[in-house]
């Protein structure tokens, strides 16, 4: 008797145990469906037309695939490019591609296409196939290049006949511009099947709609706004954050012309209190900057002073001659930008200047949000130079040193006066396994499945 009372306990311990392992256990099929306030009118990684995002960033991934990859540690790794070798000069460099690649249509990838490809991207590039190598020189030594082809807008592209093809874990199945994508996943890819079936992308949703979407089970993905993320942990929703890696930051879109003009805009950076911008309006959820480059990748970017200086400020402005008011130009779609220039508005005017906040599409100084290129602070330093129109960095060495060097000279052109960096974040419903964002915002929805739904 005791026995038999043992061995059904043993038994139904183990279907207890097994029916909890099913549950748990990653398994095929089923949408996943992600709400996003991005609307692209074009998925082409070549059209510069588009804003750079992250949103489009991670879009294009699903579809299309790079040369090389840069991992959450910074670390370059194979993709459509096996290995890769710089010519010496770092000139000119071969991509040797991997065997068996196809496009979404079946159609191989080969030499051929991939060079168009990255033609169309970059047409400073002198880029021609060689055998089963790609090969890209550029006008200058370039000894990051294989870190650029890993940017998404480098993704391989098969533009024929009016159609956008990738190598990547999903294809196309429907695209509505602005509104919707519909992805459906590749059984072909060469990194292998990912769990589920497809995703489908609505966008043009504002905060508040993302919210609704999640809430009554219409989304199971969506963006957080950093100023919202700290409410959304408090709310105990699966809330996913980045690292700090979207600069934004004061630009002007030219050098100061007298040293009045220069000395205002150093009022202007000493008035504005970063700290409490961080603290008030976004409630902790990015980390306050006098940097371009966030400190967690450089490990410098402390000696920028971030603090507020009003004694200071005040003192300088007492020595301009003629301070002109100022227009401060933001996005008026982004209600995290409003508020922002609003507070350096209020900032400005303690310290004895006149900024007048403007939507209109000229303005003295603007308040953008730039996502940095990569997990590499030169590459990404590079970049920062080339959207604020600044003088492009030298670098002497790898140092950190050197990198520190170049910041600097960025900044003492007093075009930029960074502000904060700002995390990415996203919500998940319970249904959704496995979720992640990196370091660097990035989705990684091929390791994510769908739990199957009760009875």
């Amino acid at each position: 008797m005791k026995r038999s009372a043992s061995a059904l306990i043993a038994a139904t311990s183990l279907l207890i145990a097994t029916g909890s392992m099913a549950a748990t256990r990653p398994h095929y099929g089923g949408t996943l469906r992600i709400a996003v306030q991005s609307a692209l009118t074009s998925l082409d990684p070549a059209d510069s037309t588009q804003p750079d995002s992250l949103t489009r960033r991670n879009l294009s991934r699903l579809m299309f695939d790079t040369l090389v990859n840069v991992d959450n540690r910074g670390t370059l790794q194979p993709a459509l490019a096996t290995s890769w070798e710089p010519e010496p000069g770092n000139q000119r460099w071969h991509f040797y591609l991997r065997p068996g690649i196809t496009f979404s249509d079946g159609t191989a990838l080969n030499s051929d296409v991939a060079t168009a490809s990255l033609r169309t991207v970059n047409p400073n590039w002198k880029v021609f196939s060689s055998g089963n190598a790609v090969v890209v020189e550029c006008d200058s030594p370039n000894p990051h290049l294989p870190v650029e082809l890993a940017l998404p807008r480098n993704g391989i592209a098969k533009r024929e006949g009016g159609k956008l093809l990738g190598s990547g874990p999903f294809a196309i199945s429907h695209w509505d511009p602005s509104k919707q994508l519909e992805l459906s996943a590749r059984d072909d890819y060469w990194r292998g099947r990912v769990f589920l079936d497809s995703i489908a992308i609505e966008m043009g949703r504002n905060s508040r709609e993302q919210l609704i979407e999640l809430d009554l089970g219409k989304a199971d993905v969506i963006e957080i706004a950093p100023e919202q993320a700290h409410r959304a942990a408090m709310e105990g929703r699966a809330a996913r954050s980045s690292a700090p890696f979207e600069l934004m930051a004061l630009v002007s879109s030219r050098d100061p012309q007298t040293p009045d003009e220069a000395r205002q805009r150093q009022v202007l950076a000493l008035s504005i209190d970063r700290v409490s911008m961080n603290n008030v309006l976004l409630q902790g959820a990015a980390e306050p900057t006098g940097a371009l480059l966030p400190d967690w990748m450089t490990g410098y970017g402390f000696l920028f002073p971030i603090e507020a200086d009003l004694s200071r400020a005040r003192q300088l402005r007492g020595e301009i001659r003629y301070a002109p008011s100022w227009s401060l130009g933001y996005d008026a779609n982004d209600a995290l930008a409003r508020v922002v220039a609003e507070r350096i508005a209020l900032n400005a005017r303690d310290a004895g200047l006149s900024v007048q906040l403007t939507n209109g599409a000229t303005s003295d100084l603007r308040l953008i949000r730039i996502p940095l290129a990569l997990l590499d602070p030169a590459l990404s330093l590079t970049k920062l130079g080339g959207i604020l129109k600044l003088p492009q960095p030298k670098f002497a060495s790898d140092a950190s040193s050197d990198l520190y060097a170049a910041e600097s000279l960025l900044l003492e052109t007093k075009r930029v006066i960074p502000l904060l960096h700002l995390r990415t974040t996203t919500a998940a419903a319970a249904s959704v396994k496995n979720w992640t964002v990196g370091p660097t915002g990035n989705w990684r929805p091929q390791d994510v499945w769908l739990a199957m739904e009760k009875p």
